[in-house]
């Protein structure tokens, strides 16, 4: 049984092909549904972010598997085979479980070290437990998963100051507008992209910020944070014509900001528009209007990759934890599979010294309750010492050929199978 992986990234495909594999939230069950409906996956987690799509699955032969997982990424970008495998990447075993940790110790995202990752793993597990399609293994996988990310941020400054994809796209707004001060900033979207990007802008003390989204109360939640007001979905058009600045990331899954829109709301004037959501909300023709800046995660991806070498530093103290971890997680799957061989020699152990003390019983009906009490300690200790060795060694040397000649050895001896 192996842990495999399979996905795309920022880093294998461009954003267009990245746009046709995510995966929306809402539509997370069916896609978990039909993978564990697939031949050869076992177990599975769907994490799609922004930044990626990856499948995390348990099977029994990794090739059939990464078919099975294949044609499902296939299905989602309407791509054959041919089209897409150039670009996915694969792990299994302990390269796979690395990855993961890498994953979310932030080492594989777009701005280095970013802290919604953690966020995004754990609630890619939450949805597969509730849907049934991770059990034993992906849960002692990701559990651990969770605890390196929380280690890599904890004990090093990986996650110090841009940490985030939404953190990022106010900073790089800042810097291609100057200074937002003054500015007529429009958030569009107010999931969890949009918070973090409204969170952003309450630090530069921004006044006159408006949100608009879909839940108008979720709009004005988040616009009484930063001072700004919130506006209904239905007033996108008018509070267009009013913004210097958008920032939008919906979730929406489709293009939201419509080229025509924006020609209207701008007749001409300056506008930047920053888009990070996954697909797209805003129309690529917005890029041609006169006087209008389109950025969107590619240039997230290039603007981020320069604050990259000042971290380079945190990021390979948290290369050895996730090393670290990743031994400490083999070594844990390791014991886990000797456990029921070593409880199987306990129990074949126990079960002679109690046929023994059986054999004998007629020698011992003469003893009191306390001295019953000193035989069946002694007994106990006696087996208990016997065992240790054989117990110990099973444990250490689990799940390498050392650890696998002597769990052979233990059948033989004493008769286990």
């Amino acid at each position: 049984m192996s842990v495999v992986v399979i996905g795309l990234n920022h880093r294998t495909v461009p954003l267009e092909l990245l746009e046709r594999t995510t995966v929306t939230a809402e539509a997370l069950p069916k896609a978990l549904h039909d993978l564990i409906g697939r031949p050869n996956v076992n177990e599975v987690v769907l994490l799609s972010t922004c930044n990626r799509t990856e499948v995390y699955a348990v099977a029994e032969r990794f090739h059939p598997a990464f078919a099975d997982i294949r044609d499902f990424l296939c299905d989602l970008a309407h791509l054959g085979p041919e089209d897409l495998q150039a670009h996915l990447y694969s792990q299994h075993d302990v390269a796979a479980v690395a990855h993961l940790f890498s994953v979310a110790a932030g080492l594989e995202s777009a701005v280095l070290g970013e802290h919604e990752i953690l966020g995004q793993v754990r609630s890619a597990w939450s949805v597969a437990q509730q849907e049934q399609t991770a059990r034993s293994t992906l849960n002692q996988l990701f559990r651990h998963a969770l605890e390196t990310g929380k280690r890599a941020r904890t004990e090093t400054g990986i996650a110090r100051s841009t940490a985030s994809v939404s953190y990022a796209a106010v900073e790089m707004a800042t810097e291609r507008f100057g200074s937002l001060a003054g500015a007529r900033v429009l958030v569009v979207g107010a999931g969890e992209m949009g918070e973090g990007i409204v969170a952003a802008l309450s630090r530069t003390g921004l006044g006159d910020v408006v949100v608009v989204n879909r839940t108008f109360e979720r709009a004005r939640e988040l616009a009484q944070r930063v001072g700004g007001r919130a506006r209904p979905f239905s007033d996108l058009a008018d509070a267009l014509a009013d913004a210097d600045v958008l920032l939008t990331s919906t979730g929406a899954g489709a293009i939201v900001i419509e080229a025509d829109v924006v020609e209207r709301a701008t007749a001409g004037r300056p506008m930047l528009v920053v888009d990070v959501a996954v697909p797209r909300d805003v129309d690529a023709a917005v890029a041609e209007l006169p006087g209008v800046t389109l950025l969107d995660l590619d240039d997230l991806r290039d603007w981020a990759a320069r604050g990259i070498a000042e971290r380079a530093a945190e990021a390979a103290k948290v290369g050895h934890i996730v090393a670290e971890e990743v031994g400490r997680y083999a070594e844990e799957i390791a014991a886990r599979q000797a456990a029921p061989l070593v409880a199987q020699l306990h129990e074949h152990a126990d079960g002679i010294r109690r046929g023994e003390l059986e054999r004998f019983g007629a020698k011992l009906a003469g003893l009191d309750d306390r001295q019953r009490a000193t035989v069946e300690a002694l007994t106990r200790a006696i087996v208990a010492k016997l065992v240790h060795e054989p117990t110990t060694s099973l444990k250490r040397d689990a799940g390498t050929p050392r650890g696998e000649r002597n769990a052979d050895a233990v059948r033989d001896l004493f008769d286990l199978t």
